[in-house]
């Protein structure tokens, strides 16, 4: 792995001191807490890897890049404490030249242990912005020339974003509040329903409300891009058919493989692209299985990539892994009502708990291996950019201002 030059050493919340000014909590390695993996080439394809890695911006469009306590047992007090410590370095030693960072969202349980309180939010936006503050390695991205201005640097650019917008209430007016705070990304609903609308662990989708309609509105005239990845069938294609801007699902996958309320189907994925939107491939684990791949590893991983590449055409895919630093089953296990585990693995076929997901463990490792995946297996260099950032650009040309 080689390190971005432009990272200098810089440590989440150093100008404070640890145990005096915030709680601190042992946290795992960022790199190596389970085997490494990484999928092999030939002396040929690292030649062309490099190559690609270079002329390529790079960007997950959907990730949490930091770190949760070692003792998953301590993760309501870490999370109380609505410090989220980010995991600088670990990033450095990434291929990624943009991340859309979904701060705390599902686990915002800061004042509430169901989670999604306005102040909350603000929080820990305000919170893990001001240590962004006091570095310049990461750099927060409100613009695509922000984007291009990070690639050129050997920067990495960040996008908040917030997986859903529960804490709106029937406060339309609070998006330009979250824009004004940097936010460029929002979810319509998180799974449960809100008052914009049902989500995917709803039984009864009634679509998106006059409010949802609202805000899909607002959302446009802001320009702040919307998310549909947790939103229920019926509210999301009643979001792609109100919305003037293409749609993005940021971290999904093809449920037409694996039958789980957290993937979507063919034809509302297709409804998405037909209206110049973006899907990323989603890798949290027990996400993207498949019957032919039970056991989630980076294989079945992308083969919901390649099964989508047919279905809606390269033009529109991209990579949301939805991974972090540190025990993600272990995390899914601790807050399984608060991000509807049970509900999204409702009437799926048998399959194999992993601790962890090979090649996808973390950011680092999965921005490496999708690049290595997509060399070996042959994807031309065009269509390589295409779908690690090119694509993406492409829909936030059209979203943002």
């Amino acid at each position: 792995m080689v390190m971005k030059k432009a990272y200098k050493g810089y440590k989440a919340y150093e100008y404070l001191e640890k145990g005096v000014d915030y709680k601190e909590f042992k946290m795992p390695k960022a790199i190596g807490r389970v085997p490494e993996y990484y999928v092999p080439l030939t002396d040929e394809q690292e030649k062309r890897l490099l190559e690609v890695v270079d002329k390529s911006i790079i960007i997950s469009l959907h990730d949490h890049p930091v770190f949760f306590p070692e003792d998953m047992s301590q993760v309501f007090e870490y999370n109380r404490e609505g410090r989220q410590i980010a995991a600088y370095e670990a990033l450095s030693k990434s291929y990624l030249d943009v991340v859309f960072d979904n701060f705390m969202d599902g686990t915002c349980t800061i004042g509430s242990k169901a989670g999604w309180k306005w102040n909350d939010v603000l929080h820990d936006l305000g919170m893990r912005l001001c240590d962004l503050a006091h570095q310049d390695f990461v750099i927060r991205a409100e613009k695509v020339d922000d984007i291009i201005k990070a690639y050129k640097e050997g920067k990495i650019a960040l996008v908040p974003t917030i997986e859903g917008a529960a804490m709106l209430e029937n406060e339309v007016e609070r998006v330009e509040i979250l824009y004004g705070f940097g936010v460029r990304l929002m979810g319509i609903t998180y799974s449960e329903a809100n008052s914009l609308g049902s989500g995917l662990k709803e039984k009864n989708d009634g679509g998106l409300t006059a409010l949802g309609y609202k805000v899909v509105e607002r959302m446009n005239k802001v320009g702040m891009a919307i998310d549909c990845s947790h939103v229920g069938d019926k509210t999301t294609i009643d979001i792609i058919n109100a919305s003037t801007k293409p749609v993005i699902i940021s971290h999904c996958g093809s449920r037409d493989l694996w039958n789980s309320r957290r993937l979507k189907p063919d034809d509302l994925l297709k409804a998405c692209a037909d209206k110049g939107g973006v899907i990323g491939i989603e890798a949290a684990p027990h996400t993207t299985l498949t019957l032919k791949n039970r056991e989630h590893t980076i294989d079945s991983f992308m083969e919901h990539f390649e099964h989508l590449v047919d279905v809606i055409g390269i033009d529109h895919l991209a990579f949301g892994p939805d991974t972090l630093y540190g025990d993600h089953v272990g995390l899914h296990h601790a807050f399984a009502s608060n991000l509807s585990i049970k509900s999204s693995h409702e009437g799926t076929a048998d399959f194999e708990e992993v601790e962890y997901v090979k090649g996808l463990e973390n950011p680092t490792e999965a921005s490496i291996n999708i690049v290595r995946w997509l060399v070996k297996h042959n994807y031309s260099d065009e269509d390589i950019a295409k779908v690690l950032g090119g694509n993406i650009i492409r829909a936030l040309k059209d979203n943002w201002y």
